[in-house]
């Protein structure tokens, strides 16, 4: 059995999470956050992306009526890929626009009306991105059974935004564990710690919060 213990211990060793409470990271979005987490990362290292697969083969275990396998570009798409040929079943991914040329899909794959599938993702933050997917999919037909994620910051916008989607999602590992591992690893100190539970209570004001404390 996977533990989520493990695969915080795991992206944390191979640099796939870095936290910096000192120094934090600027977001694509521009918000400013002590933790970065790039789950590409693990696809090179086998071990680690082998306990991931195995960990998404637990959980797709409790859905026996999966017709296909649904990435979410692009983080999405390697892992939806090996845990799809894992379980020998057909797979597909989202876009997140159409391409301006060709056929101008949003699905690249084939999945038939009335499908059932899993929808696969790196990292739930908002999940904004897995939520367009799921209502792309919905728009063409398709049941979304559940989204799974390597990773989970545990922000309640998200839990939100999936509770209003009526959306299923569940993810290997999750912010609280990776906290607890980080310190018995002794990756960060007791008020790193701190720091970094604070971040997750207000990701948007955290970092002018804290720059107005120093």
């Amino acid at each position: 059995m996977v533990l989520e213990n493990d695969i915080a211990r795991n992206l944390l060793q191979i640099n796939a999470i870095k936290l910096n409470p000192q120094n934090p990271f600027t977001w694509a979005s521009g918000m400013r956050s002590p933790i970065y987490c790039d789950n590409r990362i693990t696809l090179s290292f086998p071990e680690v992306r082998n306990t991931i697969i195995k960990g998404f083969v637990e959980v797709a275990s409790a859905y026996t009526n999966v017709d296909a396998i649904c990435g979410v570009a692009t983080a999405g798409i390697p892992h939806g890929v090996l845990l799809a040929d894992r379980l020998n079943l057909p797979f597909a991914y989202v876009r997140a626009s159409a391409k301006s040329h060709g056929r101008q899909n949003l699905i690249e794959g084939e999945l038939k009306e009335g499908s059932k599938v899993l929808v696969i993702e790196d990292l739930i933050s908002t999940g904004g991105s897995s939520l367009d997917a799921v209502h792309i999919l919905r728009e063409n037909d398709v049941e979304v059974l559940a989204v799974i994620a390597i990773f989970d910051y545990g922000f309640q916008k998200a839990k939100n935004n999936f509770q209003n989607a009526a959306c299923t999602y569940k993810t290997l590992s999750h912010y609280d564990v990776l906290l607890s591992e980080a310190s018995q690893m002794k990756y960060i100190t007791e008020q790193e710690k701190n720091i970094l539970s604070l971040w997750r209570k207000d990701p948007e004001n955290w970092f002018n919060n804290t720059s107005n404390n120093e």
